[in-house]
């Protein structure tokens, strides 16, 4: 049997707990310990150090995180108050507010497609989404 401190393997550890275990078990634990020192080491020597800025995927991965069935229920609810408010509007503000939010056209490019002065498609995608929140604060 031998004895060992459990604030060397496990960092919760404030003050020094001894405890005896087997040796297998002892053996075990230094041998982690050492794997843990050798992969440090590995990583600064091979300078992969990794940001979650440089755009490989890695912020991605970590902010993601897979919803509850609660907030996929908020979403959909979300999803369809926005549908109800957007079918509210009358037909040629629906378009415009659908092809400047959701599609992310500018208005210089819908007056355009439409033929008409651009700062009426402003006024009118103003219009539309004020009148948007208007219907959502209304019914929902």
């Amino acid at each position: 049997m031998t004895i060992i401190n459990l604030r060397d393997f496990y960092p919760w550890y404030t003050e020094d707990q001894s405890i005896e275990v087997t040796d297998e078990v002892a053996a075990a634990l230094r041998e982690g310990k050492l794997y843990e020192a050798a992969y440090r080491r590995r990583i600064i020597r091979n300078k992969a150090h990794y940001s979650l800025d440089c755009n490989d995927g890695i912020e991605y991965s970590v902010c993601q995180h897979e919803p509850s069935p609660q907030e996929l229920v908020e979403r959909m609810d979300l999803f369809c108050a926005l549908c109800n408010a957007l079918n509210s509007l009358p037909e040629t503000q629906g378009r415009r507010v659908d092809a400047h939010v959701i599609l992310g056209l500018s208005y210089r490019k819908i007056a355009a497609d439409e033929g008409v002065n651009w700062s009426s498609v402003r006024e009118s995608v103003r219009a539309g989404l004020a009148a948007m929140r208007k219907y959502l604060k209304e019914n929902f």
